[in-house]
């Protein structure tokens, strides 16, 4: 018996030994599949039908949009020292490359002609400017104009069946709502950002002569200047500039030229070759305490006038020293910066109703604005 009993006992043990080799080296002779120990169960979103746009998204209006977003490569010849072949200066200074320069911008696609929106200081100084536009095609641009003041430039170039962006209503953005940004940040290919409107009418920031800039914390980066800030239907809104950084990247504060200026632009340049602006002869300064009390005057917002220039368009209508400027056509006024404005986009030869205060009088007149004239250059000392 104990024979027996020794014998089933081996063969049992041979028996459940092999099992366990081939269920561990080979578990498909037996029939088992992998393990399951250690599985994780998941749960997988119904698959939504092709093309059909999530909701909250973007994606429509940046597919129309990006199109006519175009990224400008510029190049400025290396400007050769009179001085690179004298022994001396090789010797002091070593020799001086003569790579030329390139530079990386973004601009905006607005007629079916062939016009392009970008910034002035993109294309400054370029002795070539190429357009690459989102399908792949290049061409060689042409400076149609530029106007430093608001610092915008007008392209033009040659191709057939070029995308175009449809203009929006600068004029009815509120602050909170929102808008894109597109453009080549960085020269690493188009790039969509999104945010809203943080400001409107921002000034004072010394970038430009002429500033009302939209503020946009949607990521504006270096090269996406000239790029366009369009609303949520795709429609450009603006024109971006500058952005506030202390690290060359976003910080979330951006501007951008509205689309009203920039249309103002683009058409005194196609139209005219230049920008027309008004001009009333005047000096104006920010109304302080001081000079209220120098000119004995009661106002407590506005633009004080400090001085007049003879025969000018003020004089001729009857603004004095001392005067101060509240309203232009029935906007207001509260800074030189915004007077500024207010007069540049007056058109010479046609009269605008001011309003300003005169000691403890409000007045009414209508005065006639003329040409703005161009900046002097600056005589070599």
């Amino acid at each position: 018996m104990k024979r027996l009993w020794l014998l089933f006992s081996q063969t049992a043990t041979v028996l459940l030994a092999a099992y366990f080799v081939v269920a561990t080296l080979k578990p498909q002779w037996l029939g088992h599949g992998p393990s399951m120990e250690g599985a994780i169960a998941l749960f997988e979103a119904p698959a939504g039908k092709p093309g059909e746009v999530p909701p909250g998204s973007f994606r429509q209006a940046a597919q129309k949009a990006s199109a006519a977003v175009v990224s400008i490569n510029t190049s400025k010849a290396a400007r050769k020292n009179p001085n690179a072949n004298d022994p001396w200066f090789k010797f002091f200074y070593g020799d001086q490359g003569n790579e030329a320069q390139g530079g990386l911008g973004s601009g905006v696609i607005v007629s079916p002609s062939g016009y392009i929106l970008t910034n002035n200081h993109v294309i400054e100084g370029a002795d070539e400017i190429e357009v690459v536009l989102n399908d792949g095609r290049h061409a060689p641009a042409k400076v149609i104009g530029t106007d430093p003041d608001s610092d915008l430039a007008v392209l033009k170039i040659d191709l057939d069946k070029l995308p175009i962006m449809v203009l929006g209503n600068s004029d009815n953005l509120e602050v909170g709502d929102q808008v894109l940004a597109i453009g080549n940040p960085f020269g690493v290919g188009q790039t969509v950002t999104s945010g809203i409107v943080s400001a409107m009418g921002r000034n004072q920031l010394g970038i430009n002569t002429f500033e009302n800039f939209i503020q946009t914390d949607a990521a504006i980066n270096p090269g996406n200047s000239g790029g366009a800030l369009v609303d949520i239907n795709g429609n450009l809104l603006g024109i971006n500039t500058a952005i506030y950084s202390r690290s060359g990247g976003s910080m979330g504060i951006g501007f951008a030229i509205p689309v009203a200026t920039a249309k103002m632009v683009l058409d005194g340049i196609v139209k005219d070759g230049q920008v027309t602006r008004g001009w009333i002869g005047v000096e104006p300064n920010d109304l302080s305490p001081e000079l209220a009390e120098t000119f004995d005057v009661k106002a407590k917002e506005g633009v004080i006038i400090t001085g007049v220039l003879q025969n000018g368009p003020a004089a001729k209508a009857g603004i004095r020293p001392g005067d101060v400027i509240v309203g232009i056509a029935d906007q207001p006024v509260t800074d030189v910066t915004q007077l500024l404005s207010r007069v540049a986009a007056l058109k010479p030869g046609t009269a605008s109703r001011f309003t300003l205060e005169r000691k403890n009088q409000k007045l009414e007149l209508d005065v006639t604005p003329g040409v703005r004239p161009k900046p002097r250059p600056m005589l070599q000392q």
